[in-house]
C-alpha cells in the first residue's frame, strides 16, 4: 500500500493550485484525477462556452493565458491553461485515477481508488462547487420533452426539433438562451431573482469594479442572498445581460418554474419583481462606480447611455403562468439550476444535512481534511480562478502548520502536578 503525507482529490483549478502550493513548501503529496486534468472544462460544459472573466484577471498569479488580456477565454484554451500551468512545476498528477471512498483511520486517512489503495495523513478534496447536476423534482420525466441538464448541453443541433424551455436566469441558462435563439429556435426563458451587474462600465470590467470596491474579499453572501443567481457573461467579447433586451430580440420570459400537471408547467408571478430587483442591483453598481471614480478623481469617460432601461416587452406586460408544453411545441426543457455537493466518498460526520461540508476557510472538522474550490470558502472570490489559487495557499499553509507540531519532540522533559 503506498503512503503520502498528502492526497489531493481532484486536478481542476483547486487541484493543481494546491499541487504548486504543497511543491513550493516541499510537502510530499500526489494528485488523483478521475480522468484528465480540468476534464469538467472539457467535456462538461457546452461547446461555445468561454470563461466569465477576463484572461488578465481570471488566471493564476504566475502564468497567463495565451490570448488578449481583455479576451474571454474558450473552454478548451482554460483546460489547456491548466495543463501547462501543472507542467511548469512537475505536478505529481496521476489521471485515470477514481477515488472511491476516503476514511478516517487511526489518525490517517484509507484512500480506496480504482487503482488500489493508498494511506495519507493530510487529504484535500480539489473537486470543485460543479458536482452533482441540481433538477428540481417539477416535471415528471414521462411528461414528454427530452429533459437535461446544462452540464449534458452542448450545442443546438443535439437537441431535438421544436422549442426550448430554458429555467434558469444564471449566466449558463442565458448564454444557453441566447445560443438557441440565435440558432432559430423558438425560446422560453424562466428566471428567477438575480444580480446583475454591468459587463463593463466607464471603461473598466466587472471584475475591476468588484475589486476596487472591495466586494471580491466579502466573507458571506449577506442574509437571505446565499443563493441569489448571478446573471454575467463572458460570451460575445463581453457583453451586460439584459433580459428586456433579449425578450425584445424574441425570448419569451417567464417568472419562476413552480408546478406541473396535465402537460401545463406553471410559473410565479414574479417575472417584473425579478426584473426590477435585477435592474435596482445593476443601476446600485453604476451609482458605487461613479462615487468611486469621483472620490478619487479618475479620468474616466462618462457613459450615460448605460442607465438606460429598455421598455417592457409584451411577455413582460401581459406575463404568461401556465405553459401548455404541447402546444407551445416544447421538444425540450433544459434545467440550468444549479448543482449539488456530492462528497459521499467521504466517509466523515464533518457534513451538514444538505451534504454541504462544515468548514473555516476549507479547514474541515474532521482532521486532516480540507477542503479547496467551495463557494464563499473564505470570500466572494474563491469558486473563481484567481480566487481559489488563493485559498489553496491557506490550505496548504496549515498543512505545513500540522506538520511542524507532529515534528516538534521537544527539548525539556514534561513536567507532571505531582513533581517537586
Amino acid at each position: 500500500m503506498e503512503e503520502f503525507d498528502t492526497v489531493v482529490v481532484g486536478a481542476g483549478q483547486a487541484g493543481v493550485a494546491t499541487s504548486e502550493h504543497l511543491t513550493n513548501l516541499g510537502i510530499e503529496h500526489v494528485v488523483l484525477e478521475r480522468a484528465r486534468i480540468a476534464e469538467r472544462w472539457r467535456t462538461e460544459r457546452w461547446d461555445s462556452l468561454v470563461a466569465n472573466g477576463p484572461a488578465w484577471h481570471d488566471r493564476f498569479p504566475n502564468a497567463m493565458f495565451q490570448c488578449d488580456d481583455d479576451a474571454f477565454p474558450d473552454k478548451e484554451s482554460v483546460a489547456a491553461y491548466f495543463e501547462a500551468y501543472a507542467k511548469q512545476f512537475n505536478a505529481p498528477i496521476r489521471t485515470g485515477v477514481n477515488v472511491t471512498a476516503v476514511t478516517p483511520k487511526d489518525g490517517a486517512f484509507l484512500i480506496e481508488t480504482t487503482q488500489g489503495k493508498i494511506t495519507a495523513r493530510h487529504v484535500v478534496a480539489a473537486t470543485g462547487p460543479f458536482q452533482k447536476p441540481a433538477i428540481p423534482p417539477i416535471v415528471p420525466s414521462d411528461a414528454g420533452p427530452l429533459q437535461i441538464h446544462s452540464s449534458a448541453y452542448r450545442n443546438p443541433d443535439q437537441l431535438p426539433e421544436g422549442a426550448v424551455l430554458v429555467v434558469g436566469g444564471g449566466s449558463s441558462g442565458v448564454q444557453i438562451a441566447e445560443e438557441l435563439m440565435e440558432a432559430g429556435r423558438p425560446v422560453y426563458l424562466s428566471i428567477g431573482p438575480h444580480d446583475r451587474p454591468p459587463r463593463r462600465y466607464r471603461q473598466r470590467d466587472n471584475v475591476w469594479w468588484l475589486g476596487v470596491l472591495g466586494k471580491w474579499n466579502a466573507d458571506s453572501p449577506g442574509l437571505g442572498a446565499e443563493h441569489v443567481t448571478i446573471a454575467v457573461s463572458g460570451a460575445h467579447g463581453g457583453r451586460t445581460i439584459d433580459f428586456r433586451r433579449l425578450a425584445h430580440r424574441g425570448i419569451t420570459l417567464l417568472g419562476m418554474a413552480k408546478g406541473y400537471q396535465d402537460g401545463i408547467i406553471k410559473f410565479s408571478n414574479d417575472l417584473r419583481n425579478n426584473l426590477n430587483a435585477g435592474d435596482a442591483n445593476y443601476l446600485s453598481v453604476l451609482d458605487e462606480a461613479d462615487a468611486y471614480i469621483a472620490k478619487y478623481g479618475l479620468d474616466l469617460p462618462t457613459e450615460p447611455h448605460a442607465r438606460t432601461i429598455p421598455e417592457d416587452p409584451d411577455c413582460v406586460k401581459t406575463p404568461i403562468h401556465e405553459l401548455d408544453l404541447s402546444k407551445a411545441g416544447i421538444g425540450t426543457i433544459l434545467w440550468a439550476t444549479g448543482f449539488h455537493f456530492d462528497f459521499d466518498w467521504i466517509n466523515s460526520d464533518t457534513f451538514d444535512d444538505q451534504g454541504r461540508p462544515r468548514h473555516q476557510r476549507g479547514v474541515s472538522e474532521e482532521p486532516g481534511l480540507y477542503f479547496v474550490g467551495l463557494p464563499w470558502q473564505s470570500r466572494r472570490g474563491s469558486s473563481f480562478i484567481w480566487g481559489v489559487w488563493h485559498d489553496a495557499k491557506f490550505i496548504a499553509d496549515q498543512i505545513a502548520i500540522q506538520r511542524s507540531y507532529m515534528a516538534y519532540h521537544g527539548s525539556a522533559a514534561i513536567r507532571t502536578p505531582d513533581d517537586t
